[in-house]
């Protein structure tokens, strides 16, 4: 697959239906104004940490205004999970140069899942900790040059995965509860070993900076 320069418009935003706004912010820039009890969940962090959620926040609003609402707060649970608005789903996501939000309305919309991981080798040592059986002979087949970027993948699938099933039933992060299946060629992977019973299926693309995943899911593509 063809590395890119990072483009949410370009090469982003068609992980998901027409059904979901996507916004960009910059972690780097100045910090943005939280809204409301969302000052909370930055009392007691580090600048840079402090600055990357408030990128989150402010790119969940944009996204809320793309799809026709007033800015909310979105504010963080006892797990750190974001706490969308009634009426509203999405998922965050974040590398030290880059943050997106995904955000819908449509009630069909049970689950949103993204992940953004920085396109560089994932350490060798990590790689069991990650992968299940059946991905490590999946890295094996593969070039030795390309063993840890495809590991890097592996994790922010399932990243991704895991946030839209956390969405629904909360849950410890297992790398190992899950295995996927990639389609190098049409940018798609399956996750099976999750509660549904016909997997769940995601999108994801290769940039010159990261990479992102992508899970949505539906009461129409729900078994």
């Amino acid at each position: 697959m063809t590395v890119q320069k990072f483009s949410v418009d370009a090469f982003a935003r068609p992980l998901f239906s027409d059904r979901i706004a996507m916004a960009w912010t910059d972690p780097r820039a100045p910090m943005p104004r939280l809204m409301g009890d969302e000052v909370l969940a930055v009392e007691h962090v580090p600048a840079a940490r402090a600055r990357e959620f408030a990128a989150g926040r402010l790119a969940a609003r944009k996204a809320m205004e793309m799809l026709g609402h007033i800015q909310r707060p979105v504010l963080q649970g006892p797990d750190r999970a974001p706490i969308w608005p009634p009426g509203l789903i999405g998922s965050i996501t974040h590398s030290e140069r880059d943050c997106l939000a995904v955000v819908s309305d449509d009630p069909e919309i049970c689950a949103l899942g993204l992940d953004l991981d920085p396109a560089i080798p994932l350490d060798a040592a990590t790689w069991p900790r990650v992968c299940t059986a059946t991905e490590m002979a999946w890295l094996a087949s593969l070039g030795p040059s390309q063993r840890g970027h495809f590991a890097r993948l592996i994790r922010c699938a399932k990243e991704a995965v895991f946030k839209a099933q956390y969405a629904l039933a909360p849950c410890s992060l297992d790398y190992h509860a899950i295995t996927l299946s990639f389609d190098l060629g049409a940018g798609e992977f399956l996750a099976r070993g999750c509660a549904e019973s016909a997997g769940i299926s995601g999108r994801f693309a290769i940039l010159s900076d990261n990479f992102v995943a992508a899970v949505e899911l539906s009461d129409r593509s729900r078994p």
